[in-house]
């Protein structure tokens, strides 16, 4: 089976896509539901505990995702061990989701001292933002990754471009897919619909850099 690199890739797609769907759906879900709780609360300790919690539940994501994909590339790549790309994924994802998290946070703080609300950017931008975002976290959150596949797994270093690219693509997809949820369609309608737009984004960004792992597997 290790020569067959096409059950690969669609192994790694599959993975993402379910872990996505899974692990990103049940972030969402838990951030949302605190987010509703604190939603009464006023002040920059609120603000703050929203961030933390965020953050810390980012590792539901890191860890369905991680360990889906360590499941899809173990046959091709068995020196990795399960456990360290595991782990590596949950520092990668957390510190994404720091960085992810960090600007809205700082302006809702800004909001908290001014008593302003924030004008918000048309979508278009936004979309180009996000996009930027998902660049800039995908070096982030394959950073420990590629650290894990150093040695082991020749010309290692694709793996960060590719990720970068990966979410490039991706990031906007989930801004788009949160955004149009919120518009006013049936609760149920909006969870599906979701659901459907986090499937698709792990399968589109497990697409893109596993045709890189493909290209690592066969140099391995």
């Amino acid at each position: 089976m290790r020569t067959n690199t096409s059950i690969l890739w669609l192994r790694w797609v599959a993975a993402n896509a379910l872990g996505e769907l899974l692990g990103l759906g049940t972030t969402l879900a838990a951030t949302a539901f605190a987010f509703s709780r604190l939603d009464n609360q006023s002040g920059a300790g609120a603000v703050l505990v929203s961030f933390l919690f965020a953050v810390a539940s980012g590792a539901i994501e890191a860890t369905l995702v991680g360990l889906g994909q360590s499941w899809a590339m173990h046959p091709w790549f068995p020196t990795i061990a399960r456990r360290a790309w595991w782990l590596a994924t949950l520092a990668g994802a957390l510190a994404a989701y720091v960085l992810g998290y960090l600007p809205t946070t700082l302006m809702s703080l800004g909001e908290e001292a001014s008593q302003a609300p924030p004008a918000e950017p048309p979508q278009w931008l936004t979309l180009v933002l996000a996009a930027g975002l998902g660049a800039v976290a995908g070096a982030v959150l394959s950073f420990a990754q590629w650290l894990t596949m150093r040695g082991k797994v020749k010309r290692a270093g694709l793996w960060i471009p590719a990720n970068m690219l990966a979410w490039l693509v991706g990031m906007p997809i989930i801004f788009w897919g949160i955004d149009a949820a919120q518009k006013g369609q049936p609760p149920l309608q909006a969870v599906l619909f979701l659901a459907g737009v986090l499937f698709l984004t792990g399968a589109v960004v497990g697409a893109v850099h596993g045709a890189f792992l493909v290209k690592l597997a066969k140099r391995t």
